[in-house]
Order: C-alpha cells, then sequence, then structure tokens
C-alpha cells in the first residue's frame, strides 16, 4: 500500500485529496490544525479504515516534532504541502496605514514557511519510499509574469517565495533522488477560491494525474492540474 500526508486535509482542495487517495487504495496520513472540528474529515476517516487524522500546525514547532516521531520509520510516497491561508480580500490600493503586516507575515509563516519546515521535517520518510515526491500546492499569482491586477500582496510574495524556495530545494534533492512538483490547482470553487470556478473533485482528479505521471527529470516543474506549464 502506498502512503500519502497531506496537509490542510479538513476542507476543501486537502479532504478532496484524502478522498480520492483513500477511495484509489493509498493509506492516508490526513493533517489539520483543529481535528476535533474536522467533521467531514471524520466522516472520511469512519468510511475509510486506511485514513488516520493527525494534529499537526504548520507553524507550531512542537506539532512538527510530533508528526515526525509518530510517523519515524514509515515513508511516505508523497508528501504533500497543501496547508494555506488567503488573509486579505481587499484588492485595492491600500491607504497609508492599511496593510496588515502581521497577516502578511502570518501568510509567509503558512504558505512559505510551514511547506518547507514539513518537508525538511519529514524528508527521509519520503527518501525511504519507492515514489519519493514532495507535492506542494501553489498558485498561478505566485508567478512573477503572471501579475496583471493589483492587491493580493501577501498572498501572492508567499506563493512567489514557495516557488522559488521549492525549486531551489529540488535542486538540492536530486542527488537523492527524491523529487519536487509545484502544482497550481486551477480556479476552485473552496473557501478561499472564486465563485465561479471548477469542482475541488475536478482539480483533484487532475492533479492527480499529473502526478501519476511525474518522473525525476519532471523535479522542479511548475505544472496546472490540467498538464499545463506555468511561467515562473
Amino acid at each position: 500500500m502506498s502512503n500519502i500526508l497531506i496537509t490542510g486535509s479538513n476542507r476543501g482542495i486537502g479532504l478532496e485529496l484524502a478522498s480520492q487517495y483513500a477511495e484509489a487504495g493509498w493509506r492516508v496520513y490526513a493533517t489539520c490544525r483543529h481535528p476535533a472540528e474536522a467533521r467531514a474529515l471524520h466522516a472520511l476517516a469512519d468510511n475509510r479504515r486506511q485514513v488516520s487524522i493527525h494534529r499537526l500546525d504548520v507553524t507550531v514547532a512542537e506539532d512538527i516534532r510530533a508528526i515526525a516521531w509518530e510517523l519515524e520509520n514509515i515513508p511516505l510516497d508523497i508528501l504533500f504541502n497543501n496547508a494555506g491561508v488567503y488573509l486579505e480580500y481587499d484588492y485595492r490600493l491600500p491607504e497609508p496605514g492599511g496593510i496588515r503586516y502581521d497577516q502578511w507575515l502570518r501568510t509567509f509563516e503558512v504558505n512559505t514557511l510551514g511547506a518547507m519546515r514539513i518537508t525538511e521535517a519529514l524528508l527521509n520518510n519520503v527518501a525511504a519510499s519507492e515514489r519519493r515526491l514532495v507535492a506542494v500546492m501553489t498558485s498561478h499569482m505566485g508567478s512573477t509574469t503572471d501579475i496583471d491586477s493589483e492587491g493580493s500582496y501577501y498572498y501572492r510574495s508567499s506563493k512567489a517565495a514557495l516557488n522559488a524556495s521549492m525549486r531551489g530545494l529540488s535542486i538540492a534533492l536530486r542527488p537523492r533522488k527524491v523529487g519536487v512538483l509545484l502544482l497550481h490547482p486551477g480556479a476552485v470553487q473552496t473557501r478561499m477560491g472564486p465563485d465561479a470556478g471548477i469542482s475541488a473533485a475536478e482539480s483533484v482528479r487532475g492533479l492527480r494525474s499529473v502526478i501519476d505521471g511525474f518522473s525525476q527529470a519532471d523535479s522542479g516543474s511548475f505544472i496546472k492540474y490540467d498538464g499545463t506549464h506555468m511561467p515562473w
């Protein structure tokens, strides 16, 4: 049985990833910040024995150490860094004093540093598996060549930094044959996404197809759910 750990599994794309991989027969380690409140995830785990739920806030060192200890010596075919936040909803140019630097830092802590910290903590688990893949949920908004509107300063910059960090990491991990794949899920109808867009189910089916076609030669690539290579 192949193993996958997914961060941010309690709703949206993360929950759909857990559902589809469980349906495909994978052992799913589903993590989220508040397991007691994750009703939909518990419903999935009740119906799928191979799904287990684990507390993990990707910004909390104690949580990261705990999951690393819990999964010690367990190989992870895929480590899927999905957890993320979007804390700004005003697209206008902020007035003087209008930028919330605390929220900007929080966005970086989760979207950029969180993914790097989890990858560092569980890297040996990934390296011990057959597939050896770190998948990273990013966004077209992290592409500096794709900025054609104002706003989303916190989110854009956090995803651009995530892309740069993970692409550099992909080079560092080549000797260990651990791949890194940056994934854009498309415009998905979730709490963080637009009102008009594709379903989480459609997005995840596409993401899984991209992952299934992955080879180590693709490590460091930035790919949309439909297989389109994204600009940096």
